[in-house]
């Protein structure tokens, strides 16, 4: 410590305060350290990934470290749901910028880009799950904010082709589900590149090449489709051509008209409509995301109708109310789940689904412009 430091071609001179190397869990102070060592150091302010630490009277610079480009990115909103500010401890936009730019100082293949709109930034990571931790640590350390669906990244060529981040997936399944793995990836405009035993353990090796954005929320669906015993993996392969559209949900939503309480008596009644994302008590807003649709296209329902209450009795008696468990969603599946006119509000209490727009009058009219403007 006290020794001055270069960094690469900026010549920037300072002085190191601290030099520490790790045993177990511990950090431990030292005095000096020598080649291979792992160490941490304190003091230099400004470095960057590939910058050069070296003695003032020696300033060799070693080649830098080239960092892989992100491949999709997600717009962080500052929430403005009418939950707003209830859970998080951080909600406003200073505050969430403060955090993504310190996010930046460790977390080299991250992005973080300013948009039109002082309350949205555009993050960009290296896939969905380098995004979906970042997000679940902010909301653990008290942050409360809202994510857009995600999009995929392109590049331009000189003759004016789209090109799109694809991956290489490698997998291990049991022979007897290989087949429902390779259905699924093709749907999502994966090409099956190799498939072979291995041993004679009852598993197939297969290996794909897929889109990015195909990917967006499979490993959920692939540990479903293999009963928990198959392995995943996947990294950047290449650029390539885009692969063209990948079908979405082709279902709807149910959107809360109201705010309330959900009541066992209007879930019961909706629950043949498609699948819930609530419980009997949870509190709801209007243009909140309470459930799926077993059809396309949103369905706006009273989340919070009772059972009304007369002195008529029927003959028979009443019947006990049996509601299904509602479907919990985690980021990753919130993430693959929602489109483009919805967003994801992330809290250290509760990941909600709702609509962009929560009027529903406007929802309808915006939707019919949209349509008119395709005709």
């Amino acid at each position: 410590p006290g020794r001055g430091r270069r960094g690469g071609e900026r010549g920037m001179g300072s002085r190191v305060t601290g030099l520490y190397t790790f045993s177990g869990l511990d950090r431990v102070d030292i005095e000096e350290a020598h080649a291979g060592d792992i160490i941490g150091l304190s003091g230099p302010e400004g470095i960057e990934i590939g910058d050069t630490l070296a003695d003032p009277a020696r300033p060799e610079r070693l080649r830098g470290i080239a960092v892989e480009e992100p491949t999709i990115s997600v717009d962080f909103v500052v929430n403005d749901s009418p939950f707003a500010g209830r859970a998080g401890k951080y909600v406003t936009t200073r505050q969430l910028r403060d955090r993504l730019v310190r996010e930046l100082e460790r977390n080299v293949a991250l992005r973080v880009e300013d948009t039109g709109r002082p309350d949205t930034f555009a993050v960009s990571g290296r896939g969905e799950l380098h995004l979906t931790i970042l997000m679940e640590t902010m909301r653990r350390e008290g942050y409360e904010f809202q994510v857009s669906r995600p999009r995929v990244l392109t590049r331009a060529t000189a003759d004016g082709s789209r090109l799109e981040p694809w991956e290489e997936v490698v997998t291990e399944v049991p022979s007897d589900l290989a087949g429902t793995v390779i259905d699924k990836l093709a749907r999502r405009r994966g090409k099956l590149v190799s498939m072979k035993p291995v041993g004679d353990s009852g598993t197939t090796r297969l290996e794909f090449s897929v889109p990015a954005r195909g990917l967006f929320g499979y490993r959920t669906e692939f540990l479903t489709d293999t009963r928990g015993d198959g392995i995943l993996h996947h990294r950047f392969d290449r650029w390539d051509a885009w692969a063209g559209s990948i079908r979405g949900r082709g279902r709807g939503t149910m959107v809360a008209d109201r705010p309330g309480r959900a009541v066992a008596f209007a879930i019961f009644g909706l629950q043949e409509r498609g699948t819930m994302f609530v419980e009997p008590g949870t509190e709801c807003y209007n243009g909140m995301i309470v459930g799926e649709n077993a059809r396309p296209g949103d369905m706006d329902v009273n989340i919070s109708r009772a059972k009304k209450l007369t002195n008529m009795r029927a003959a028979a008696a009443d019947e006990n109310v049996r509601l299904e468990p509602p479907r919990r969603l985690t980021l990753e599946q919130a993430l693959d789940f929602i489109e483009d006119d919805e967003l994801i509000e992330v809290t250290p209490g509760a990941i909600r689904l709702r609509k962009r727009e929560l009027d529903a009058t406007r929802r309808r009219k915006a939707s019919r412009e949209a349509k008119t403007a395709r005709l």
